[in-house]
């Protein structure tokens, strides 16, 4: 059933400005790595944490029936505790560990591979051959890493070694992010596995960095970034792009969310004077067209065998 023509409004604004947020909050740990040196650990740590107690608080108010039922399902914890350290965690120290090596644009951009492997992995689930504009996908994809990397000179990196293998890192992570919670989003909702997988991941790994003993100098330029991160980055951007999920359908959310890399890259470039070569944007634009060419209609991403369209990593 189509969307009513004002809630189709609403879900196209929400869509839009979810993506374009999560951009903005790139460019802000941009800002975090660059100017204020804050470590990669003690900003994942604080922001899913903190991030995970917000979604906390929003789920018992709209789901606490459901929070109580999982509460007592401890196979189903112990399924959110996997994705919250294996997705969520793994997801977010990636992209920030490409942003330190690249920028903000560049690691979005990178991200963007996870699409491809979730088509790879589907078509070897459905054991068939990827179709015309999934391999165009692929290709555009292939080329524009490839770019990136060389800016067409297969005898030298253009980038960092390790800004690259941490950028395939992070697309790595993202696939099994949009791959693992299938059965999970069969019987709970976005919110709830985003919430408490936020908020397991989030646990975990401030015990495991003990982030209070980290020495970091707060400023308030950083202060306000880091808090920026958290409200915008990690729980009103994902809000808003569940909402329009609601409001317009997986797929149209999936193609509109190709803002969040041209958001990242917007706000690298004016607000933080990153430069970026000519063949670089080159690249950028392949890599957001193979988002259009994959998730196309009939694409991996509508087939229900194997992805998850519905979850967007909340940076």
């Amino acid at each position: 059933m189509s969307a009513r023509p004002q809630h189709f409004v609403r879900g196209v604004l929400c869509t839009l400005l979810g993506a374009s947020l999560w951009g903005f909050s790139g460019a802000c740990f941009q800002l975090l790595l660059e100017r204020y040196h804050m470590p990669v650990l003690f900003m994942t740590s604080v922001r899913m944490l903190s991030a995970g107690l917000l979604f906390l608080v929003i789920i018992l108010i709209r789901e606490r029936s459901a929070l109580i039922a999982i509460l007592k399902d401890w196979k189903t914890l112990g399924q959110l505790a996997i994705y919250g350290i294996f997705g969520l965690f793994l997801c977010q120290i990636t992209y920030l560990m490409t942003i330190s090596y690249t920028n903000a644009g560049t690691a979005t951009i990178l991200q963007c591979l996870g699409i491809v492997l979730v088509m790879i992995y589907t078509c070897t689930v459905g054991r068939r051959l990827p179709r015309i504009h999934e391999t165009i996908g692929l290709v555009l994809a292939i080329g524009a890493t490839f770019i990136l990397a060389t800016h067409g000179n297969p005898l030298a990196i253009a980038m960092p070694l390790l800004g690259l293998l941490w950028g395939i890192a992070t697309g790595v992570a993202s696939a099994f992010y949009s791959i693992y919670p299938k059965r999970l989003l069969e019987r709970h909702s976005a919110l709830i596995i985003t919430g408490l997988s936020m908020l397991i991941g989030g646990i975990f790994i401030t015990v495991v960095v003990r982030p209070w003993t980290i020495p970091v100098t707060f400023e308030l330029g950083s202060a306000t970034a880091l808090i920026t991160t958290i409200l915008v980055g990690s729980f009103g951007a994902f809000y808003l792009y569940i909402q329009g999920i609601a409001d317009i359908g997986p797929m149209r959310a999936s193609l509109l969310g190709s803002a969040e890399p041209v958001s990242a890259t917007f706000f690298s470039w004016v607000w933080l004077g990153t430069r970026f070569p000519l063949i670089d944007l080159v690249g950028f634009v392949m890599m957001i067209a193979m988002v259009f060419f994959v998730t196309r209609r009939n694409g991996s991403r509508q087939n229900g065998d194997g992805s998850i369209l519905a979850l967007k990593r909340p940076k």
